[in-house]
């Protein structure tokens, strides 16, 4: 298996975008050998994760494509992870993002994979980390991450992201009201998209006056309009990505975000070998006893699985 993982790896960094295809399944799946797959990480590159969230019908694909356009013109290999919502039947993506960016399908330098978030909160998928990690090290020159879209839950894309773009709509409702939510605390960067439209103007000059206030002697945070159908702005998005990105700033919430993917791992292991119907049928034992106590059947039970380890 190891041979198999090594050899998919060398595929991987010599541009094969089907066997990162495979690498990505082999993870989001948990199929065998995806942990040897993930062991045999090489040192991570370091290729710069931007992450586009903001509210439903926000024209989050849209920004992406006219991005993808702006940076192939300037010869860039790109990779997408977009995000979407699952099916509530058989869990897959709903929306299918690579639908709509169907124009790159054959094109050697841009690689889209479309993720299910499978009902996890946060705007992403739960191997969002591994898959990142992954795509990192495929040649790529940025790695975009575009999120659900699902409103206060979708702050992960912060620990994820070298740089976050928060993009809304002048139809978004009141700013101020949609600045205390927990999604506008987490950007590097707003878009106002759609910006030919009426009230462009008027969210685009409060959140200049809110990010204002909000700067407190650090520099204020871009605020920046754009009309991604036809491109416009896009140029000046790109360029201001480039210079938050040189600036290299440390992304201090990604310690908090591989601090919760630590501790899913470490539970993970440590419940490997609990039988789940062994638990069941201990518990239900258990309470035939008199004083039972739920708290000190845990503690005996943990006790005896490490014994049998």
């Amino acid at each position: 298996m190891q041979d198999k993982i090594k050899q998919l790896w060398r595929q991987i960094r010599n541009g094969d975008q089907k066997a990162l295809a495979r690498a990505i399944t082999l993870v989001e799946n948990e199929l065998p050998g995806y942990d040897d797959l993930l062991l045999q990480l090489p040192e991570t590159e370091k290729t710069n994760v931007i992450g586009i969230t903001g509210p439903p019908g926000a024209g989050k694909s849209t920004l992406v494509n006219a991005l993808l356009h702006h940076w192939l013109n300037e010869n860039k290999k790109i990779a997408v992870i977009a995000v979407d919502p699952s099916s509530p039947f058989n869990y897959g993506a709903l929306l299918g993002d690579r639908i709509r960016m169907n124009e790159f399908y054959t094109n050697p330098n841009v690689f889209i994979r479309s993720l299910a978030s499978r009902g996890t909160l946060g705007g992403l998928n739960s191997k969002i980390i591994e898959i990142t990690d992954v795509v990192k090290n495929a040649g790529y020159d940025l790695v975009l991450v575009e999120t659900v879209g699902v409103g206060q839950s979708e702050i992960d894309i912060a620990g994820l992201a070298d740089c976050t773009i928060v993009t809304l709509v002048p139809e978004g409702g009141d700013v101020v009201q949609t600045l205390k939510a927990g999604i506008m605390e987490i950007a590097n960067m707003f878009v106002v998209n759609k910006a030919d439209r009426d009230e462009a103007n008027a969210l685009y000059n409060n959140l200049r006056i809110l990010v204002h206030e909000k700067a407190d002697g650090d520099k204020e945070i871009p605020v920046l309009k754009t009309i991604a159908t036809s491109h416009t702005g896009i140029a000046e998005l790109a360029n201001e990505i480039t210079t938050y990105l040189e600036a290299g700033k440390t992304n201090e919430r990604m310690a908090y975000l591989l601090a919760d993917k630590c501790w899913q791992l470490l539970q993970e292991k440590r419940m490997k070998n609990i039988n789940r119907k062994v638990l069941q049928a201990a518990l239900a034992e258990a309470l035939q006893q008199p004083g039972f106590n739920l708290y000190r059947f845990v503690q005996d039970f943990d006790a005896a699985q490490k014994s049998i380890r």
